[in-house]
């Protein structure tokens, strides 16, 4: 059996993990959702929340809850504090999972990664140090596909999300690159995996390494969220890749 740290993207907290949280646990594993700071449940709590601290309560969780040979699971903008922990605490780490996702590269920030007018957008509805999720018609706009989830799921996810806090993706992740020989793995879900593949091989500097042994490439096509679109699949995806 295998102990999952599940570690969801931007404006969600460890609730997004509930279908998938349950049918890996049916099966006997051990499995910790997370909530981030100032995130969820914890957005109540007081501070300027940014990548250093993010980095640093999944690093207690870690050493509070006792866990070893981990199977670190990053959806979307998790990547970051996902990518930090492990490079800093490699040695309790099984096998690292983006979902939806991909490991960033020393000096850069999730921010670097959108495009112009998203950051844009992001820079001037952030209200506090936070910022509100844009409309799902946005998003989509954006590139983050929403297939399989209706009008009523989509409604039911919408009142639950909490604003992100601004320096998580602002802050560039410092890497010493001690987790880069981690076994690894990448589930493309909205982007077919035949293009992921072609990006690799055209050497984009953010898929450099995937063709390295320890790196194993599944697709589950479905939008971004597979967590809330396909999750007893997603489940079972991940307790395949803990099972290498």
């Amino acid at each position: 059996m295998s102990t999952f740290v599940l570690v969801p993207g931007f404006w969600l907290g460890a609730w997004a993990w509930d279908a998938v949280a349950a049918p890996l646990r049916a099966a006997g594993h051990r499995v910790h959702p997370v909530s981030l700071p100032g995130l969820a449940e914890r957005a109540g709590e007081p501070g300027d929340f940014g990548l250093e601290e993010h980095i640093a309560d999944l690093a207690e969780l870690l050493v509070r809850e006792d866990l070893w040979d981990v199977v670190l699971v990053a959806h979307s903008g998790a990547c970051a504090p996902v990518g930090g922990v492990a490079d800093r605490m490699p040695e309790r780490i099984r096998r690292v999972v983006y979902l939806d996702s991909g490991p960033m590269v020393d000096g850069a920030s999730v921010y670097d990664l959108w495009q112009p007018d998203f950051r844009a957008e992001a820079d001037a509805t952030a209200v506090d140090g936070r910022l509100p999720m844009p409309s799902w018609e946005y998003m989509a706009a954006h590139g983050t596909s929403t297939e399989g989830l209706d009008d009523a799921a989509l409604a039911r996810i919408r009142t639950r999300l909490t604003p992100h806090p601004v320096g998580a993706y602002r802050d560039p992740l410092r890497l010493t690159g001690a987790g880069s020989a981690l076994p690894q793995a990448l589930v493309s879900c909205s982007l077919p995996l035949e293009q992921v593949r072609a990006l690799i091989a055209s050497g984009h500097p953010w898929f450099a390494g995937m063709d390295r042994p320890n790196w194993e490439l599944r697709e589950l096509p479905t939008g971004h969220w597979p967590m809330f679109s396909r999750p007893a699949d997603t489940a079972a995806l991940l307790a395949e890749l803990a099972a290498i």
